[in-house]
């Protein structure tokens, strides 16, 4: 997402919660400063064509997971209120939050003694995802926009042009409705409800006018600007310099009748993205597959059965088996995974397949026109701030440019392309061999039940057989003792000390090593697809800050929530992972560690904020690479009945298994990054393509099985059109040719020996995860790994090296 140069910026980036997932609502809270781009010196893909660089001031609340499958996306004591905890919610100075809101909006709401029990206007150490009901969301958030409203006028009234004066204060003023909008927020996420969806549906746009209200505001945008041009400005930290740019993406540089226009498109933007996530969410409840015939479970696994079944209980078959059934199956992903890798019945499979395909794309759930809509609003949003498309938006709050993107994501296309072909030749050849009567005419709902049968052929690895050898406590406690390894931190539980939305969710407290707490999170594992949307994600509940510290207290310190949707424990059985939900649990962890182990004391610029999106899925993907460690994965692979270790002999097929197919999960991942960026930069909105004209126009180089004619993916591809993917889907690519080159550093050292592994270890934690955005994230590469990355350790991780020399 590119922008121009002439434009100036005026806001925060604090708004991370309360920009809830959409991109749209970020850009009218980002505060971005102009930077000039690092010259890079023989790096082809990570160097910048533009006169100057620009960084993001947010990110979204959640990163949804890379997409695993070839075929879909899935990737103590009571509590305490005492005063000696690290912190509390709010920490301005008196009258109390709760007190100052319900005096200021007395007036104009009638029940005062409802609002001084509403949970979301209390003081809190952490948030009381317990008590809050739908109920508390319109007088709660009401009341809170009325009250920051006038701390708004009052500090525009008196507000100078220094950092005591100006930032400080609307740290302050951000971070109230930023953490108390991500309550709800993640609460509609995890634990959804008609009424809550309802409730903020109606408080949205009066939340989105205060954003835009804060980003347009005149006063404050002065403010920056003198700062800017002050001689304080040399004198600034490097971490303060970054949080202050004449160039503003809020709308602020347009006339009235501009403003005006680009404010509506900001309303409906959020709102449309809204309406997209919650069909999807709709479309994927509304499907349920009642089976009562055994013989049409043949080839489904245990634990599968056990879910189904489970879930046939939930739906009022009380007598339901894993043996006799019946079951029921969903669109969730830890019922469908296990369908299209196990199920022998073709028409089962075929089935499920077209209802996902096809999710939230007919009747009243339908989101191809409101697909058409974002797109056509954002290229107006771009148009209004001067930019050919809303791509060149994007990339302003990225590392790379949209030729960059393309010129990466075109490399590891070419790289994968011969590869895909013949992973596809491989899987027919093996078919045939096993007498399929499909062989001669795989497709989409096959490849993923065939390429599992090939995979425990070639590798004599059945990953049901594995869950076994990866129970969650187990694979917690190993991602636990390396997160020590490396970085020098200790994590134990805390459940009890902070309130919880579900009784599943666990609590954890990060302790450094003189055993002081510097981080809390929370981890919320398993699937509840009538509550709580699929996906995996971190997200943010408090940032580090020193503005916002407590009283007595030097800092406000980091919390996190991890959210995951892997299986549930069946019966006495604990969670059971596959090796895909362990690769995945690694990844929230290592989004976790950027946010929690910053030592960014300035909460503009701390943990995750203000990292270019194309940077902040280093961390993540870096942390799975540990997943084929040999001891990381010895600690955590034991049999949770026996304590027996996972053979030797299976760790090495799996090993050698790491590069299966890589080219085919490798070109899905490309299809996806290449799609969004046409639809962002090329589709015409209304014109004589649609939406499934250009899917089926980029799968010509990106799919080696052309797509349905009623493939209907898009409809469901929330990372770009409810997320923060939007002309940015290209950034796990970019990411992993990052994290890969970061691990690399660790084989350069040796991963046998223990020393250097801390030390490097150190080192990563020093520089990716402690600078947080206070430095340019190419930077904080170089600082770490000595030289600009580079895209080989990828393509050699993937086993994808050699088709590139030749490409």
């Amino acid at each position: 997402m590119k922008r121009i140069t002439t434009i100036i910026a005026t806001t925060f980036v604090i708004a991370n919660t309360l920009m809830a997932t959409t991109t749209t609502s970020r850009a009218s809270l980002n505060l971005l400063l102009r930077r000039s781009p690092p010259k890079l010196r023989n790096s082809k893909f990570f160097s910048s064509s533009s006169s100057c660089q620009f960084r993001p001031s947010t990110l979204p609340k959640s990163y949804p997971c890379p997409i695993w499958s070839s075929s879909f996306s899935f990737c103590l004591p009571p509590r305490s209120t005492s005063t000696s905890l690290p912190f509390r919610h709010f920490s301005s100075s008196p009258p109390s939050m709760s007190s100052a809101i319900a005096a200021a909006a007395s007036s104009s709401v009638s029940d005062e003694s409802l609002l001084s029990s509403n949970p979301l206007l209390q003081d809190f150490d952490f948030p009381p995802f317990d008590s809050v009901d739908a109920e508390h969301v319109r007088p709660g958030i009401r009341a809170l926009l009325q009250h920051l409203e006038g701390e708004l006028e009052q500090l525009e009234n008196s507000v100078e042009p220094s950092w005591p004066k100006l930032v400080e204060p609307l740290e302050k003023l951000v971070d109230r409705l930023s953490v108390v909008w991500g309550v709800i927020n993640h609460l509609k996420a995890v634990k959804d409800t008609p009424e809550l969806r309802a409730a903020i549906e109606d408080v949205q746009p009066e939340k989105v006018k205060f954003q835009l209200r804060l980003g347009q505001s005149k006063p404050i945008y002065n403010a920056f600007k003198a700062i800017r041009e002050s001689p304080e400005w040399s004198s600034l930290s490097e971490a303060r310099q970054p949080q202050i740019k004449e160039a503003v993406l809020t709308g602020i540089a347009l006339d009235d009748e501009k403003r005006e226009e680009f404010n509506k498109i900001e309303q409906e933007l959020e709102k449309l993205s809204h309406k997209f996530s919650e069909n999807v969410l709709d479309a994927t409840k509304k499907f349920e597959k009642l089976i009562t015939d055994k013989k049409e479970m043949d080839g489904l696994p245990p634990s599968a059965l056990g879910l189904f079944a489970q879930a046939a209980v939930s739906k009022g078959h009380e007598n339901a088996t894993a043996e006799n059934g019946p079951w029921v199956i969903t669109l969730d992903a830890p019922s469908y995974l296990p369908v299209m890798q196990h199920a022998k019945n073709r028409a089962l499979r075929e089935e499920l397949y077209r209802a996902y395909l096809t999710r939230a794309s007919s009747g009243d759930l339908d989101n191809t026109a409101i697909i058409d809509q974002i797109l056509k609003l954002r290229l107006e949003k771009a148009k209004l701030l001067g930019y050919n498309n809303y791509a060149e938006v994007s990339m302003t709050m990225k590392m790379a440019t949209v030729e960059k993107a393309s010129e990466l994501l075109e490399k590891l296309r070419s790289a994968s392309w011969g590869p895909a072909v013949q992973d596809m030749e491989d899987l027919k050849s093996f078919a045939e061999s096993q007498g399929a009567e499909e062989s001669d005419s795989l497709t989409h709902w096959d490849t993923t039940f065939w390429s599992e049968r090939l995979r425990e052929s070639k590798y004599d690895i059945n990953e049901e057989e594995l869950r076994p050898y990866f129970s969650l406590p187990k694979v917690m406690d190993g991602l636990f003792s390396l997160a020590k390894t490396l970085f020098g931190v200790e994590i134990e539980p805390a459940d009890g000390v902070a309130p919880v939305w579900n009784s599943d969710v666990r609590f954890y407290r990060v302790k450094d090593s003189s055993g002081s707490p510097i981080a809390y999170f929370y981890f919320d594992p398993y699937s509840r697809p009538s509550e709580k949307r699929g996906g995996a994600w971190m997200g943010e509940v408090f940032s580090r800050s020193q503005v916002m510290a407590q009283k007595g207290t030097s800092v406000r310190l980091p919390v996190a929530h991890m959210v995951c949707n892997q299986t549930p424990p069946v019966g006495d059985k604990p969670s059971l992972m596959t090796f895909r939900e362990v690769e995945t649990v690694f990844h929230e962890f290592g989004h976790a560690l950027q946010h929690m182990l910053t030592k960014q004391d300035e909460g503009l610029v701390a943990g995750i904020r203000n990292v270019e999106w194309d940077a902040v899925e280093l961390p993540s993907q870096f942390m799975e690479n540990w997943c084929y460690h040999r001891d990381t994965l010895m600690s955590i692979a034991k049999h949770y009945q026996t304590g027996e270790t996972l053979p030797e002999e299976i760790y090495k097929k799996l090993l050698a298994a790491r590069t299966f197919r890589a080219g085919s999960f490798s070109l899905r991942q490309l299809k996806f990054a290449s799609l969004d960026l046409e639809l962002h930069t090329n589709y015409v909105p209304g014109g004589p393509e649609s939406i499934y004209d250009v899917d089926q126009r980029v799968s010509v180089k990106t799919q080696v099985i052309p797509p349905l004619p009623e493939d209907r993916f898009l409809c469901g591809f929330s990372h770009i059109f409810a997320g923060g993917y939007a002309a940015g889907y290209y950034s796990y690519k970019w990411a992993e040719v990052l994290s890969a080159d970061a691990f690399s550093a660790f084989e350069d050292a040796g991963l046998d020996d223990i020393k250097a592994v801390q030390e490097t270890g150190q080192r990563f934690r020093n520089t990716v995860l402690a600078l947080g955005g206070g430095k340019a994230p190419l930077k904080v590469f170089v600082e770490f790994r000595g030289r600009e990355p580079s895209p080989e350790p990828l393509l050699r991780h993937n086993g994808l090296l050699a088709a590139s020399a030749s490409a």
